[in-house]
């Protein structure tokens, strides 16, 4: 009976590391808002990292984040570094790309609790005297995040997030 219940074991965890290996290797998260602010308006938000702390849901998950600044003070080449709790782990990013009033581009660099390299790309379109934001992140996909992906749906966790993060800009641009 025991050989029984181990071979089952042995079986599971197999097939659940095989569907894992099926998974495809990148991963891409997309939200967006209609915001009843100039482009100009948004644009300064995202734009100046310091801005961030104003609207970034995560900048709320943990009130006693460690933050530096480096690089530019705004656009591209500022950097943006951080470590606080579990929630929030430990990175940094770097605006690669400003665009003004149309698009900023980061780097994101996950230290922990999990290493990640990924983009996320905010464009910013003028819509009917207001602001349609779409904010994206994509990158590869590591075994260990697809195994991750079996349990936990990451697109609704991460998409809640960026969800809140617009939510809170539009009301501080709208004002």
């Amino acid at each position: 009976m025991l050989m029984i219940i181990v071979l089952a074991v042995i079986i599971i965890i197999a097939a659940v590391l095989i569907f894992a290996a099926t998974k495809p290797d990148t991963f891409r998260v997309e939200r967006s808002a209609d915001i009843k602010a100039a482009p100009e308006q948004v644009f300064a938000q995202i734009n100046d990292l310091h801005n961030w702390r104003a609207w970034s849901t995560w900048e709320k998950m943990d009130p006693n984040m460690k933050k530096t600044f480096s690089g530019s003070a705004q656009g591209k080449r500022a950097v943006y570094a951080w470590e606080g709790n579990s929630k929030v782990g430990k990175g940094k990013m770097e605006i690669t790309e400003s665009i003004p009033y149309s698009k900023v581009q980061l780097k994101l660099d996950f230290i922990a609790p999990f290493e990640g390299h990924n983009m996320a790309d905010l464009d910013l379109q003028a819509q009917g005297g207001g602001t349609h934001i779409n904010w994206s992140m994509h990158g590869p996909a590591s075994f260990l995040s697809k195994l991750f992906s079996v349990f936990v749906n990451m697109d609704k966790m991460i998409g809640k997030d960026f969800e809140d993060s617009l939510a809170n800009l539009k009301a501080l641009t709208e004002k």
